[in-house]
């Protein structure tokens, strides 16, 4: 790459209007859900500067947003520690060219969507170049590590937070954080159309539905699907026209889900006679979590989804042995609960099974007292639907919003 096929020479003026060329604005996204996040943010950025230009690193929805790609988000996509420091010196090599490249661009602005182990070197390093930096999408401060809120305001100039209660962490350590709201709030309907998700996936009007979901991570489904497998036998003993659904996130989800049900018993296509109506989906979380009576999860991202779906929910989660132990011995979990809902509720809207509670048995008396208890399930419903309209703020177009005030554009 060099500087006249990138275009990161030096920065001209529009001779004909006798004024700056056009806005630069330079981002990186190094991840599936930051490449949508990035591409909603420029075209609401667009409808504030059309004549904007984009550049860095991103995906496929970025790239057809406009972003005119230094590198692909798949650069950035390593996971798991053997594989990370496999490719340490890359990332580092990558992360040294990158941040020269925004410099010598003379970009306006940096926006570092997500990915911190990677954006906030290349934030702090463009920031005390002077040039102005975001952040989107807050580290979990308000669960683990508050310490890391003032790091945040060492790399960035403003924080764009999902979630409401994260600005007044940043702000007891002196940090510019906005809350701009979250992007899956403004997809989801308020009320979602349940006859219409069972039609398109085929499953009986009348029939009580289960969806599983243990985790979009090799790792946490070895871990967490056995569980749900067994809890999932039990509840069918006692609902005996229990359907259930289990969406696998990738291919390779799908395969491991597929190995688990087999060794459970259950057969390759999940034949049995304790869960004769099991069925495996591609991907379809979200129709999945709509289609159904309850919903058991592991907790994360899903746990937020299934609540903006209006679904019932029973958590389980478990961690590694070793993880659990430094968690607990360091003092290092910050809030009563794990679950976004109950997070967002400020109290345990939902229930919650960790660790060693995370059992079978506790899984399934949880799941069928929803199941046989319309009244309880009845009054989860406007308590999601407050949440819900808490968190739908036009969250990109909030997100510009907040980057163009700190470019001195209000309007």
């Amino acid at each position: 790459m060099n500087n006249r096929d990138s275009g990161l020479g030096t920065r001209d003026l529009d001779t004909s209007r006798h004024r700056p060329a056009p806005l630069r604005i330079a981002l990186c996204a190094g991840e599936a859900s930051g490449d949508i996040l990035g591409a909603r943010l420029i075209a609401a950025l667009r409808q504030r500067y059309p004549n904007a230009q984009f550049a860095g690193i991103g995906g496929a929805h970025m790239r057809a947003a406009g972003l005119r790609p230094w590198h692909d988000a798949e650069a950035l996509a390593v996971m798991g520690l053997a594989e990370v420091l496999a490719h340490l010196p890359r990332l580092l090599r990558l992360r040294k060219q990158f941040r020269q490249a925004v410099l010598d661009w003379q970009a306006d602005i940096f926006i570092g969507i997500d990915a911190p182990d990677f954006n906030l070197g290349i934030e702090k390093w463009l920031k005390q170049r002077g040039l102005r930096t975001v952040h989107y999408v807050s580290p979990s401060v308000w669960a683990w590590r508050e310490s890391r809120a003032a790091k945040m305001g060492e790399a960035a100039d403003r924080v764009l937070c999902l979630f409401p209660m994260e600005p007044p962490i940043y702000a007891r350590h002196g940090v510019d954080a906005v809350f701009v709201g979250h992007p899956m709030a403004d997809e989801i309907p308020l009320h979602p159309d349940r006859a219409a998700a069972r039609t398109r996936l085929g499953v009986d009007a009348s029939a009580p539905v289960l969806a599983l979901l243990p985790g979009s991570r090799l790792g946490e489904i070895q871990r967490m699907l056995p569980i749900f497998l067994a809890a999932a036998r039990q509840i069918a003993a006692q609902q005996p026209q229990l359907e259930v659904l289990i969406p696998a996130a990738s291919p390779a989800c799908h395969k491991a889900i597929t190995a688990l049900i087999t060794d459970s018993g259950l057969g390759e296509n999940g034949a049995s006679t304790t869960l004769p109506n099991l069925r495996l989906l591609n991907a379809q979380a979200r129709e999945a979590m709509i289609a159904s009576d309850c919903v058991l999860l592991a907790s994360g991202t899903a746990a937020l989804e299934a609540m903006l779906c209006k679904r019932p929910m029973v958590i389980g989660h478990r961690i590694s042995a070793p993880s659990y132990a430094i968690v607990k011995g360091l003092g290092l979990l910050k809030t009563a609960h794990v679950s976004l809902p109950n997070i967002l509720a400020g109290k345990a809207l939902v229930p919650e099974f960790l660790q060693d509670a995370c059992t079978a048995e506790n899984l399934a008396q949880a799941v069928c007292h929803l199941l046989d208890n319309q009244a309880a399930r009845a009054a989860l419903l406007p308590q999601f639907e407050a949440i819900h309209q808490r968190l739908a703020q036009s969250a990109s177009d909030s997100a510009a919003a907040a980057v163009a005030e700190l470019l001195g554009d209000a309007g």
